[in-house]
């Protein structure tokens, strides 16, 4: 159950007494995608950043949106939308994650202006 079905549930049923909604929203299990993605997402997480051009490097290579969205117009009608794919990267959060570490070391520890990476 995603969060904006819940709020709806929420909202249509908080005058019912006997509603059968849990109270806190059903969390999914991440897959783990077997044994074989984990020690990358572990070397993921656990990369420190403590260099300033590395922050900087890695802030410009993760892109902030998914670069695969696009239209495909035909005399200015869309034909096409093809949805971004990131999703399907089994690495996407845990870069994105990675990118944000980065830009709070810029931020937080550097004090530098990151709204270039934005």
């Amino acid at each position: 159950m995603n969060v904006t079905d819940y709020a709806i549930k929420q909202i249509i049923f908080s005058g019912w007494v006997d509603s059968d909604i849990p109270t806190t929203p059903v969390k999914k299990q991440k897959s783990d995608h077997g044994d074989l993605l984990k020690p990358i997402r572990q070397w993921l997480k656990q990369l420190q950043i403590k260099d300033t051009k590395i922050a900087h490097k890695i802030c410009r290579l993760i892109p902030a949106q998914c670069p695969f969205a696009t239209k495909i117009q035909f005399f200015g009608r869309t034909i096409v939308t093809i949805p971004p794919l990131c999703k399907i990267n089994p690495f996407y959060d845990d870069l994105m994650e990675l990118r944000f570490r980065a830009m709070c070391y810029l931020v937080d520890d550097c004090g530098e202006d990151v709204s270039q990476y934005c």
